[in-house]
């Protein structure tokens, strides 16, 4: 007759009842004696005060020869002996257990530190919208008042053939490249055809390429314009140090530079306008509003060479060489203007990686500038409310404060919340503080007031810095700027790159690549979303859900030059 299944398990398990019957008998349980220890020790409703008490005062020698009866369960599982499965009751009881765990490390170890952390970034909420107040009633001031800087003269629109060119001062244009394959036509041709006398102005084309292909389209762009007989330099350096900053630095110590007033500086992806030197020079006499500081961006702007000379020069200690620059000649007194009606066609990064790259340089490179230069902040001869601006409100809160609250406020803490109720942010934090701040944004812009709620879903989503609002509101000026551009000059260089500009949008388009890091925030939050939909969370749930679709979006590559390929930014 065959043995019937588990045979092994079975006697193994008689013996060990035998052996340890009288260890695992509950003497206390009169109307059942045989009942063993691990049954009376799950509680019920009904169970008898002084049998618990009794359980909970059992003896050493008792629960240790529970536990290894338990363990040698458990041994025999792992040999194969599957002699029976849990019963509900212990399933439930396991369960109970692990929620109530759950439910005090909850309570004493998580949820106390996120709300810490929640109320320290609602605290920086409240430090940030003073300053942004305080800037919106500044701006709404100077355009009541209609203050705006005046230039002590005008140059004529058109043609400056036959008007006396000392008039002119001598203006050198920097246009720094490395391997710009895609954008050199249209930056080159976009400088040469500046309305200004030709022997009043030198450009120097800086190339810093490692692309011998690149270079040779470079030297035979140049040639080109040459022989149109416009004054153009290539310039290569053979030993690439210091990045853009050492192409400058390089670029300033020609011996014919100081032959020149004023350098102007064009990243490869920017077309200035033909009259943008006349409507900036003449702006040089004139002083600028409140404190006269600003982070120079590094591009469209142009700058006198003494002040570049004074302050030290380019260097090449930071990745933010631009701000660097600024933030030194601003110590030595001089003093900037912001045009806000001067206007320059730019390119777009042509990836969103390449907007990744960007950001991280433009938001890890003001700490690391803050670090070098705070000594020399405070040992400037500048007043103490510049040195107070510079440390507090540019460098601490703008370039510090901003991206760390706005971003660990909604797109960390919010959605942590939704499990652990314990440091649930109040219904006020999700919708006013983005709502406060969207409105603060677009004060001083009001034709923006409809693209708030982009604004308000990627400002986390691609970088806190970046302003889409105003982004926004500029991509729709853009024809508008397009056509005064072909009206402003008769050029046959204009016609030549608005040709390129043809040429450029028949390219190839590129297969979009995902990012892990965009699509792992999207499932927490979208995550976060379902959570607080099934608890009933109205504000929370449609803040979650719609973040987390943008960064879905952003994370699927769905965005970038497949939406629009380029934009105007002010200078």
């Amino acid at each position: 007759m065959p043995r019937p299944p588990n045979y092994e398990f079975q006697e193994w398990w008689n013996k060990q009842r035998d052996n340890g019957h009288e260890l695992l008998q509950d003497k206390s349980d009169v109307s059942n004696p045989t009942t063993p220890f691990f049954a009376v020790e799950i509680g019920s409703p009904n169970s008898d005060p002084t049998v618990e008490k009794e359980v909970r005062t059992r003896s050493a020698r008792q629960l240790s020869g529970i536990y290894l009866i338990k363990f040698q369960q458990i041994a025999a599982y792992f040999k194969g002996w599957h002699f029976s499965p849990p019963s509900v009751g212990s399933a439930e009881l396991m369960v109970e257990l692990l929620y109530a765990k759950w439910l005090e490390i909850r309570a004493d170890y998580l949820g106390p530190p996120l709300k810490g952390l929640s109320n320290m970034c609602i605290v920086l909420f409240l430090v940030q919208s003073v300053d942004r107040v305080a800037l919106v009633l500044g701006c709404l001031w100077i355009k009541l008042k209609r203050l705006k800087p005046t230039a002590v003269m005008e140059y004529p629109v058109g043609d400056v053939e036959g008007e006396n060119v000392e008039d002119y001062p001598m203006v050198l244009l920097q246009i720094p490249m490395c391997n710009e394959r895609e954008v050199y036509q249209q930056s080159i041709a976009a400088v040469c055809i500046q309305d200004w006398p030709r022997e009043r102005m030198l450009i120097q084309v800086l190339d810093d390429s490692d692309d011998l292909d690149v270079q040779h389209l470079l030297k035979a762009e140049v040639q080109k314009w040459q022989q149109r007989g416009v004054r153009i330099l290539y310039r290569h350096r053979l030993i690439r140090t210091g990045y853009k900053a050492g192409n400058l630095k390089s670029a300033m110590g020609c011996d014919y530079v100081k032959d020149y007033e004023f350098v102007a500086i064009f990243d490869a992806d920017f077309q200035p306008g033909p009259d943008f030197l006349k409507k900036t020079i003449p702006y040089f006499k004139v002083n600028g509003i409140f404190i006269n500081f600003f982070g120079f961006n590094g591009t469209a702007g142009v700058w006198r060479i003494r002040a570049l000379e004074e302050c030290g020069g380019w260097l090449e200690r930071t990745t933010v060489e631009d701000m660097d620059i600024a933030v030194r000649a601003h110590l030595c007194g001089w003093k900037f203007v912001y045009l806000n009606d001067v206007k320059s066609l730019c390119e777009l990064p042509e990836s969103y990686e390449a907007y990744k790259k960007q950001q991280y340089r433009w938001h890890s490179g003001p700490m690391q500038l803050f670090r070098l230069c705070f000594v020399d902040i405070l040992r400037s001869k500048v007043s103490w409310t510049k040195k107070a601006n510079l440390i507090f409100l540019f460098f601490l809160l703008r370039k510090l404060i901003l991206p760390f609250y706005s971003f660990t406020l909604f797109c960390i803490i919010l959605p942590l919340t939704m499990f652990i109720p314990e440091a649930e942010l109040p219904a006020w934090v999700v919708s006013y503080v983005p709502g406060i701040m969207s409105i603060l944004n677009i004060l001083p812009a009001p034709r923006s007031f409809p693209f708030i709620v982009p604004y308000l879903l990627f400002e986390n989503t691609i970088s806190s810095e970046a302003d889409l609002v105003a982004f926004a509101e500029k991509e729709s000026e853009t024809l508008v700027d397009s056509s005064s551009l072909l009206r402003s000059s008769s050029e046959s260089g204009l016609d030549e790159l608005n040709k390129l500009e043809i040429t450029k949008k028949a390219g190839v388009k590129k297969r979009n690549r995902l990012y892990r890091k965009e699509l792992a925030l999207a499932f927490i939050l979208l995550t976060a979303s379902v959570r607080s939909l099934l608890s009933a969370q109205g504000i929370h749930f449609y803040f979650l859900l719609f973040q987390g679709i943008t960064f879905l979006v952003v994370g699927l590559d769905l965005i970038g030059e497949q939406a629009i390929k380029e934009n105007l930014t002010r200078h």
